[in-house]
């Protein structure tokens, strides 16, 4: 007869004890209810309404005011002049910026896309203007499709590249300690993380914490041309052989109690999310043919041919420029006929630089509109600009001119191409750590700074239309909480040298997660957890934080 010392722990025992209760309790709170019972269970209609997210993460801190440029403030050119390397850009003396009514969009013809208007571009909301780089915002924005938030941030803004992206993707100013991220917490209360193969997919070199967390797996592409989800050879041998090795891996016999609901779901997901991207998706070159409906940028003289002067298989000569530039004969009108080389470097739409940024952000796209993929999205770099930032043009405005496009190139797309994303059901929207200095450093740059421009795109927005004058927020000496121009103004409002805030990026992402995505307002403050708090003032403002005026919720969905 076998005997039980209840009371005698060996350290072989106590470690596979404790290792039993350690994951029993990271999973209690998946096991405790059936998995296929948690959407049943869930609140809101998270991806029951077919509402998509798109977000591209603007890594290094963008210089939002040469973004959107205070063009009628005369501080921002008493310390950004304009001329030679300097980073102030010019307003045209032949316009006034005071006026209201819609966006300019300086079309180019077969001139130089960007170079025919050296001027700030008028946005019409009487104060401030665009860098010319950004000029495809404006058919976006005259759609009444786009917002440009400006004077975004958190209270007690930390300059810490690394500290400051943390808190905008975990949703928790200051605290290094949440692991979870704002857009893994959505997925997760929607109920569909643990019973949908893809919910939430970024496209980088890995998963970034906004959609990272420990109750459910989200999906990282770092190479959606080269790689099945499994690290496989994406060819038809790699995918067979993924299939087989997966297969054959859960065919042993468990006991009941071993065979754990989400251990099969996780299987499941698996298999079936290698399924969709290798059968449904064609993230190959070859199949990059999505060309705008119209002759971009006024460029009638354009066709899409490749080196020989052929035309690209499946393009269509009758329409305008790719809307993905992921090669050099993609980029805009770079490849032309007309010309003696065959070429002209002046007909870019995207700096050569940030093709592969495309690659993926078209990655992301489809992921959106040819699965039930509820969010996807990638990072852009380079935006730590403390030397030799450009002014009309250089390194801030190569990097403009990608975000412009981006926006121009998916309203296109989820407007001509839509299946299951369309541009009434899908928001866009950018995010970056912290803005830029005010004043222009001695290498012509700018440094860590505070408040800075957040873009939201979509069919759904409220942007400029006739009941509204302006898609432009926070930029005006009109607004709620004015704009305050000179050398002692908004822009210098924090120590000396910062543009400071007046809308809390939280309050951004949780009008879009409740009013787009449908949330409820509970669910919202488990997302976003400063929703909870009214002293935040997230929801209405303002807040009793650091005694900074907010607004609370912008208002544009």
């Amino acid at each position: 007869m076998q005997h039980y010392h209840f009371n005698i722990l060996n350290r072989r025992s106590f470690l596979s004890t404790a290792a039993k209760a350690g994951m029993a309790a990271a999973f209690a709170s998946l096991i405790d209810i059936p998995l296929v019972m948690k959407r049943a269970l869930a609140e809101g209609t998270i991806g029951l309404n077919g509402k998509k997210l798109l977000f591209i993460w603007l890594r290094g801190a963008n210089d939002g005011l040469n973004s959107v440029i205070p063009v009628l403030d005369s501080g921002y050119y008493a310390f950004r002049p304009t001329g030679g390397n300097n980073i102030g850009i010019p307003m045209d003396g032949g316009t006034n910026y005071s006026t209201t009514g819609g966006c300019d969009f300086p079309t180019a013809g077969a001139n130089s896309t960007y170079g025919f208007y050296p001027n700030a571009i008028r946005t019409g909301n009487g104060f401030c203007a665009l860098h010319p780089s950004l000029k495809f915002l404006a058919p976006v924005y005259n759609a009444g499709d786009l917002a440009l938030i400006h004077r975004v941030g958190y209270p007690r803004q930390s300059r810490s590249h690394f500290d400051s992206q943390n808190y905008w993707e975990n949703g928790n100013p200051n605290n290094n300690l949440v692991k979870s991220g704002i857009f893994y917490r959505a997925m997760y209360e929607s109920g569909l993380a643990n019973t949908a193969p893809l919910t939430g997919v970024s496209i980088q070199s890995a998963l970034p914490l906004i959609l990272r967390g420990d109750e459910a797996a989200m999906t990282n592409l770092t190479d959606p041309t080269r790689y099945a989800l499994a690290g496989i050879p994406n060819d038809t041998n790699g995918v067979a052989k993924a299939f087989m090795h997966l297969s054959s891996a859960n065919t042993a016999q468990f006991a009941p109690k071993k065979n754990r609901d989400l251990l099969a779901l996780q299987y499941g997901n698996l298999s079936n999310t290698l399924s969709i991207f290798n059968s449904i998706i064609g993230f190959d070159e070859a199949e990059n043919l999505f060309q705008d409906n119209i002759k971009t940028d006024g460029d009638t003289t354009w066709s899409p041919i490749d080196a020989n002067g052929n035309p690209i298989p499946g393009s269509d000569s009758s329409k305008g420029y790719f809307l993905f530039p992921t090669t050099n004969d993609k980029n805009g009108g770079w490849r032309r006929s007309a010309d003696p080389n065959g070429v002209n470097g002046n007909k870019y739409v995207v700096d050569p630089t940030h093709q592969s940024f495309f690659r993926n952000l078209k990655a992301a796209a489809l992921v959106l509109n040819k699965t039930d993929a509820i969010i996807a999205g990638t990072e852009l770099g380079g935006f730590d600009t403390h030397s030799a930032q450009g002014g009309l043009t250089g390194a801030h405005p190569n990097l403009n001119r990608a975000i412009g496009w981006a926006i121009y190139g998916l309203y296109k797309y989820f407007t001509l191409y839509a299946d299951r994303a369309t541009w009434n059901n899908t928001i866009v929207v950018t995010l970056s750590e912290f803005g830029r200095t005010s004043r222009q450093n001695s290498d012509l740059g700018t440094d860590h700074a505070e408040a800075s421009v957040m873009w939201v795109a979509g069919g759904a927005v409220k942007g400029y239309n006739a009941g509204n004058p302006s898609g432009v927020f926070n930029c005006h000496t009109g607004d709620g909480i004015p704009w305050v121009t000179g050398n002692t103004g908004s822009m210098f409002q924090v120590s000396g040298s910062y543009l400071r805030r007046n809308t809390d990026f939280r309050s951004v992402l949780g009008e879009i997660i409740r009013e787009h995505l449908g949330a409820t307002q509970n669910q919202l403050n488990r997302i976003i957890p400063g929703y909870a708090n009214a002293a935040e003032g997230l929801l209405n403002g303002p807040t009793s934080i650091d005694g900074t005026p907010i607004r609370g919720e912008v208002g544009i969905l």
